[in-house]
């Protein structure tokens, strides 16, 4: 799984894919079975995450399932052709499958893992990449039906699949086969799903993002704010200002939209740079916890532990050996 990419349980079923349900759309079944047969072409004799020549689209191909993997989830739309997928934000699991799509609307950290992946029956998926500028773009447009009011509320959720939005999908990916077409069409088709997305179910979550001065925009413009600053003191206060937010409201509105509090959050970006030096740089438990920000080597390993299940060293360690089995 990608780091990028996406255990408590929740409390709201409404984040489970399993409890939405609904009477099997024959045309619906047939296109997922296209979407299976392309993504099987196109990521033959491959494993993991994808790039293609379509700008934000990536391909996912898994065999095994491996421990829960830890990322920074962007904006994007997520669609699994085969397997399933349970996304974890805060203390709050997402789960979904064949017939239901995620969207993340704010970059948020996650623990995600895949189920039910074997070599026989891979996991398929994709990831299309969401630009707040291409969302900002169609919410312009005077034929855009009018939004329903939508608070602040969180950025990311669980939809079911529809018959047009899969259809949109399948076109992009058919674009892979004709990538002449790619500079003309793909903006076309993206746009289409873009619309799709705005218009199914909880699209309106997927507007506040762009709309100028709403409370969500306000919270992703302090998500930008924590995210170059997360090895600094936490300020509040001043971050509070530079989104024109009260230090109240943007605590409510901050933990409505990515079910933490800017500390937590924090601390959630900390970690994972923390372990991402450690296993990929190569650097000592010490070094990492300093250059994250931290000023307690005991508060690091504590909180270390709490989050990856197991302290730094041990937890690199593992983490070595693991790849070294992978190798052989």
């Amino acid at each position: 799984m990608a780091l990028n990419e996406a255990a408590d349980t929740a409390t709201d079923p409404s984040h489970h894919a399993s409890n939405q349900t609904a009477p099997l759309d024959p045309a619906l079944d047939h296109a997922r079975l296209d979407l299976v047969a392309l993504l099987e072409r196109f990521t033959a004799h491959a494993e993991g995450s994808i790039n293609t020549p379509v700008k934000g689209l990536h391909l996912h191909r898994i065999v095994r399932c491996g421990g829960p993997s830890h990322g920074i989830q962007t904006p994007a739309l997520g669609l699994i052709a085969q397997g399933s997928k349970r996304v974890m934000v805060g203390d709050e699991l997402y789960v979904y499958d064949p017939m239901h799509y995620l969207v993340s609307s704010v970059d948020l950290p996650v623990r995600g893992q895949v189920t039910g992946a074997t070599e026989e029956q891979p996991y398929l998926g994709l990831r299309l990449e969401l630009e707040v500028a291409d969302i900002t773009a169609l919410i312009r447009d005077e034929n855009l039906p009018p939004p329903t009011h939508a608070d602040a509320s969180r950025g990311l959720y669980v939809n079911r699949l529809g018959t047009p939005m899969l259809d949109a999908v399948l076109r992009l990916l058919r674009l892979l086969d004709t990538p002449e077409d790619i500079p003309i069409l793909a903006p076309l088709v993206k746009r289409e799903i873009l619309y799709r997305l705005l218009m199914n179910g909880q699209g309106a979550r997927l507007r506040q993002i762009a709309l100028q001065d709403s409370q969500t925009q306000r919270i992703a413009k302090a998500i930008v704010l924590l995210r170059e600053n997360f090895d600094q003191p936490l300020r509040v206060e001043s971050i509070a200002r530079d989104v024109h937010m009260s230090v109240s409201s943007l605590h409510h509105h901050f933990k409505a939209v990515t079910a933490m509090s800017p500390m937590q959050y924090q601390k959630q970006l900390r970690l994972q740079e923390a372990r991402r030096l450690m296993l990929i740089d190569m650097t000592d438990a010490a070094t990492a916890a300093h250059r994250v920000g931290y000023e307690s080597a005991s508060q690091f390993s504590r909180e270390y532990s709490r989050l990856f299940g197991a302290p730094p060293q041990r937890d690199s360690r593992r983490w070595r050996d693991s790849v070294a089995l992978e190798a052989r």
